[in-house]
């Protein structure tokens, strides 16, 4: 396996092995969310770990929901209140969206930070990029309070994981055909020989 691929499968595990460990140990236990929260923390320290050994470094993204995820999971083990693991996602994603509105209301771009390398855009398409990111993390943060609010626990936990996944996912593709203007032609795979 080469260095390349080792190093996108790790990014795989560090970013989506806590959340499969939480989501096996919900149903595993008998739908208890404070076990599976005990999970999630664990899994979030060892993808945490992992990411460390085998990168050599902890990337950004990572180490902010890692993060995030044994704050808020101890803090809802500490208080026994599972409501505060549920508004993890709603914090987070609001934090997101705050983060790129605030960005452009700065004068600055925090998309085109992050992806300049792969797409070569004018500036009022990153921020049309930007704005329309910003509005989905806001669309997730009030969906998740929606969710938690109104449904069962093993509802969240699908939605939690792989809900908002999936949800991005879709998002992310709907932004396809304006970003594959704009790709560097460097980066596109070569056409078909035959």
């Amino acid at each position: 396996m080469s260095d390349a691929s080792k190093r996108h499968w790790v990014r795989w595990f560090v970013d989506y092995s806590a959340l499969a460990v939480f989501l096996v140990a919900f149903f595993a236990t008998g739908r208890d969310l404070q076990k599976a929260t005990w999970a999630l923390v664990a899994g979030s320290a060892m993808a945490l770990v992992v990411g460390l050994a085998v990168e050599r470094r902890i990337a950004p993204f990572p180490a902010i929901a890692g993060g995030a995820a044994l704050l808020f999971g101890g803090l809802s083990l500490i208080f026994h209140d599972p409501r505060v693991l549920k508004i993890k996602p709603t914090v987070m994603n609001g934090l997101f969206g705050a983060a790129l509105f605030g960005g452009l209301l700065m004068g600055k771009n925090p998309l085109k930070l992050v992806l300049a390398d792969a797409f070569e855009m004018p500036n009022e398409v990153w921020r049309t990029l930007t704005v329309r990111y910003g509005l989905m993390f806001f669309a997730l943060a009030a969906l998740n309070e929606v969710v938690w609010r109104t449904q069962s626990d093993a509802t969240w936990v699908l939605f939690r994981f792989p809900g908002l996944m999936i949800l991005t996912l879709i998002f992310t593709l709907t932004q396809v055909p304006l970003l594959m203007k704009y790709v560097k032609a460097e980066d596109m795979p070569p056409p078909p020989t035959e």
